[in-house]
């Protein structure tokens, strides 16, 4: 089968140097001392989200391995031309795109409108699962637990606020703009992190309760009635480094959890008993459904004061570092369900071919 892989290369080039970071607004109050003198080069998480030539080698290499034909097109400004010209029986899509909070269902929707079967979710619902208000206001609809909430992208004067709150970008991923501040106490923590995040990402802060309960994040496969839950992992907050919040914040995932100084952060299977299993995997068979996910996807959990798991993230477009030394977590879960990454890359690649019915023609 002719597949070709559609996916965003980090720009290693384009990351910022050090003397930009000191003079980056509000920027000294969030980042650890430490981290602004010895990893300044890798601070900028402008390409957090796209992948590296390693995953993208990785990918091909799981597909070539399996007698694909594959092909690799660059989700660039030429993006719509060379996938016609690769004639592609299916892609297999990685793309996160750069322009706008749309970009994740740009690649998709371009498929859609040349009518090429791809991987994953459709544009809408990719769409809506990278905003992340949006994307809460379904499971909301649905009555899938998830923290209160709300959006602000100019100071708050609210003085009846009850804290901590949480402060995120309201669309981005790979924990991109979540940094050790993000965990707010006050009014003037909130009103500042609200500001860093205007600065740096132009986009308003999605402010939710915080919850300081256990942390959990499950890889989905399949569709329909046929959806797997792969071991569900545990995210060992008491794994990182002291004086840090509990929160895989961005210093945490890309500084101090390494493969040269790999955290013991996830742990799969997560030690939890039967009851809990259940209500988490009943929680992620019902988000996977009522926002329409297709083939795969990760869901990030938390539990509340009443051990209720509530919904962090929804994310479409999990990250598959093929290193086992990198704490990725859909691979991991993978693993531990007894799937090598080439297993995996081609389990995800035949839902969509059986979604499709690309093997009944």
């Amino acid at each position: 089968m002719r597949v070709t892989v559609t996916y965003n290369i980090k720009k290693e080039e384009n990351l910022t140097n050090l003397s930009n970071f000191k003079n980056r607004h509000n920027f000294k109050h969030f980042i650890n001392k430490n981290l602004l003198n010895n990893y300044a080069e890798r601070i900028d998480d402008t390409f957090a989200e796209w992948d590296s030539f390693e995953t993208i080698d990785a990918i091909r290499n799981a597909l070539e391995n399996r007698s694909h034909e594959v092909t690799l097109v660059e989700a660039d400004i030429n993006v719509c031309e060379n996938l016609k010209a690769s004639e592609p029986d299916i892609v297999f899509n990685v793309a996160e795109g750069f322009w706008g909070q749309s970009r994740e269902s740009q690649v998709p929707a371009i498929l859609e409108m040349l009518n090429i079967p791809f991987t994953g979710s459709d544009s809408i619902t990719i769409g809506i699962c990278h905003n992340k208000a949006r994307c809460k206001e379904i499971l909301s609809y649905y009555k899938i637990p998830n923290a209160d909430f709300f959006i602000a992208d100019t100071p708050v004067e609210k003085k009846n606020l009850k804290f901590p709150k949480f402060v995120k970008p309201l669309h981005e991923g790979s924990s991109k703009g979540i940094y050790n501040s993000s965990i707010v106490y006050n009014l003037e923590q909130l009103n500042s992190e609200i500001d860093r995040i205007k600065s740096n990402y132009n986009q308003p802060s999605l402010i939710e309760d915080f919850l300081e309960g256990r942390e959990f994040t499950v890889a989905m496969l399949g569709n329909n009635d046929n959806v797997k839950i792969l071991p569900i992992i545990e995210v060992k907050l008491d794994s990182i480094p002291q004086d840090f919040p509990n929160i895989y914040s961005y210093e945490v995932k890309w500084f101090f959890d390494t493969r040269e100084n790999q955290l013991d952060i996830f742990e799969c299977p997560a030690k939890i008993d039967s009851s809990l299993k259940e209500r988490i995997e009943k929680v992620c068979m019902s988000t996977f459904k009522s926002l329409q996910l297709r083939d795969w996807a990760r869901i990030d959990l938390r539990l509340d004061k009443n051990n209720i798991p509530n919904v962090l993230e929804v994310n479409p477009l999990p990250g598959i570092l093929p290193d086992p030394r990198d704490n990725s977590c859909y691979p991991k879960a993978a693993r531990t369900a007894g799937m090598n990454y080439e297993a995996m890359i081609n389990a995800v690649l035949n839902e969509a071919i059986k979604r499709y019915k690309l093997n009944e023609n």
